[in-house]
Parts: structure tokens; C-alpha cells; sequence
């Protein structure tokens, strides 16, 4: 199974995904996959550093799929994130609408 490294940014809060260059891009589509197991372990364990600078908090593996159009998240969770979309519409539902006079 081939993995990716995901974390979220400690100030903002955003997606992001570990690259080749060994650094961090809120894009999916710039993630590094890695198709062995040992390999993603060891890109997990220096994502590790940057949560040591505040930088980062919770990297995580991830499966993916690879064909033809790159690599996809193979969860609903992770194709959310990917995606960077919300799960609701923030200006939906009772809690949000005016209150009439």
C-alpha cells in the first residue's frame, strides 16, 4: 500500500502533506508517496521534528492510490481534507439564521 505523510498547521489549522524536499505543502498533489513501508516511516519520523518547533501537530500515515492522475486518498476522511472542503455549510441550519423580530 502506498502512504503519504498529513499533518495540520498548529497556527492555521490547514491540511498539509510532507513532500520530497522534506518540507510541508497544503497541496495533496505535491505529497510525497511512499510505496514502502519503511520509507514512510522514516519521512514520519522526521515530519516529527517539526511538531518539536511548533510548527506542525499530529502528522499521520495515509494510504493512497496511485494511477494515471497521481495520487488519491483512499478514505472519505482523507479526501475531505485533501479537498480542503468543510463537512457542513457554515450558513446552514437554525443555529445560524436570523432571528425574526
Amino acid at each position: 500500500m502506498n502512504q503519504m505523510v498529513t499533518a495540520q498547521w498548529l497556527l492555521g489549522g490547514e491540511s498539509i502533506y510532507w513532500t520530497a524536499a522534506g518540507n510541508w505543502s497544503e497541496s495533496f498533489a505535491d505529497g510525497a508517496v511512499f510505496a514502502q513501508q519503511a520509507d514512510a516511516d522514516a519521512a514520519l519520523a522526521a515530519a516529527q521534528e517539526f511538531v518539536k518547533q511548533r510548527v506542525v501537530v499530529g502528522p499521520y500515515l495515509i494510504d493512497v492510490e496511485v494511477d494515471a492522475a497521481g495520487p488519491k486518498p483512499t478514505s472519505a476522511r482523507e479526501r475531505i481534507r485533501a479537498a480542503h472542503n468543510a463537512t457542513f455549510d457554515i450558513d446552514h441550519g437554525s443555529w445560524t439564521a436570523r432571528i425574526s423580530d
